[in-house]
């Protein structure tokens, strides 16, 4: 089994409203037979931080379109997307470029 992982998750660009206002996140994950991928950390994200709205962060099992995902500020289109595997002290941001007017 893996080890668990220290993760810093953070939100941004009115993301972080749907979590109750908070940007950032320090989080460990437990450790499982799998590795965590991206797809798993959303999977976590919804079931333990999201607060309210998960249609405007969720779609599917990946985020909706217009929300930007940076890992340790490399564009995650850049890194495999839902299957990159996390890393130990790894940092994802997601900027949501939604805007409501």
């Amino acid at each position: 089994m893996a080890a668990p992982l220290s993760v810093e998750v953070e939100f941004g660009g009115g993301a972080e409203l749907l979590f109750d206002g908070v940007k950032k996140h320090q989080i460990t994950l437990p450790g499982q037979e799998e590795p965590w991928d991206l797809r798993s950390l959303l999977v976590w994200i919804k079931k333990n931080l999201l607060k309210e709205r998960p249609e405007l962060f969720l779609q599917g099992d990946s985020v909706r379109p217009g929300i930007l995902v940076l890992i340790n500020d490399a564009d995650w289109e850049l890194l495999g997307e839902l299957d990159y595997q996390l890393q130990d002290q790894d940092s994802v941001l997601f900027i949501s470029t939604l805007h409501g007017g």
